[in-house]
């Protein structure tokens, strides 16, 4: 007969080794993406994964699953730039370099870093403002990095409820920390802040979490409360049930973005700042949906 000590022990075992297996797995995000162009039709993607000025990027290495999303300043466009050429080609640099392996999945910060140098090297410069973060997930620490420049962001979810989110960084109302590249006579009048300047976390993910990553076009047009009321669809991880739950989140978005009558986040932050506003923002808006599974190759 076991001693009482003897079996509690057993017990402890098997909890340790429960817990040992578990720890042992690497995880993955299976990532679905949807979104709108303010002056595009819906769902309609341009080339390298851009909506409007908007620009996202999911990429795949042994060590890490890495997503990111950019948001081009329009304003470049009365100045005869196409302001989604920026966001674009700093978002497919980041994606070239993870899958070349040229990152460390505990410092996001570098990829923003490198892939901006890179646009700052080119022989002709991309003129252009973008904000930018960028999530990453390492494997076999079940931790995820993450840099935020500006008012994109993400949410992570566990249990229906928000247990980690971004924090927005604004000069002032409406202005986000950029990355940006100006010709030589706007140096110093163009904002440009530095990719260290960029909010930088990390934080245990569990299997199931939920993360939302996605730019102002969607923060600025749903509350927590209304995207955690979606997020109830979500049935289980399969690709097909987060692409219908990211497309109904970003409809939604966009819905509530051009109607005159509804207090959006965007409006009440208007009002906070003594602005008379009212109604959504039209914007472009993009969404990254993904849930934290078991890796498998």
């Amino acid at each position: 007969m076991f001693s009482v000590l003897s079996y509690g022990r057993l017990v402890a075992r098997a909890v340790l080794g429960s817990l040992s297996q578990t720890d042992s797995r690497d995880y993955s995000l299976v990532t679905a993406s949807c979104g709108f162009g303010k002056d595009f039709r819906k769902g309609i993607l341009k080339k390298g994964m851009c909506y409007g000025d908007d620009a996202c990027f999911v990429a795949r290495h042994r060590s890490a699953d890495v997503l990111g999303v950019a948001d081009g300043v329009g304003g470049w466009r009365d100045y005869g730039v196409d302001p989604s050429q920026f966001s674009g080609t700093l978002m497919r640099t980041c994606e070239r370099l993870v899958k070349e392996g040229r990152f460390v999945p505990s410092n996001p910060i570098g990829i923003l870093t490198t892939s901006y140098c890179e646009l700052l090297q080119n022989k002709v410069p991309l003129l252009g403002s973008s904000t930018a973060c960028i999530v990453v997930l390492d494997r076999t620490s079940h931790r995820l990095h993450t840099a935020n420049l500006g008012d994109s962001g993400f949410l992570v979810v566990r249990g229906g409820e928000v247990v980690h989110r971004s924090d927005e960084q604004q000069h002032y109302f409406n202005t986000p920390f950029q990355l940006s590249i100006a010709p030589p006579e706007a140096e110093g009048v163009v904002l440009n802040d530095s990719p260290d300047a960029a909010d930088s976390t990390t934080f245990d993910v569990q299997l199931g979490d939920i993360i939302l990553t996605a730019t102002d076009g969607l923060f600025d047009n749903m509350p927590d409360y209304m995207i955690l009321q979606e997020l109830k669809k979500l049935k289980n991880s399969n690709y097909e049930s987060i692409q219908q739950t990211a497309r109904s989140i970003a409809e939604q978005a966009h819905e509530l973005a051009y109607d005159p009558n509804y207090m959006s986040p965007f409006a009440q932050f208007a009002c906070d700042n003594g602005l008379n506003v009212r109604g959504g923002k039209p914007d472009d808006i993009t969404v990254l949906l993904s849930i934290v599974a078991e890796y498998t190759d």
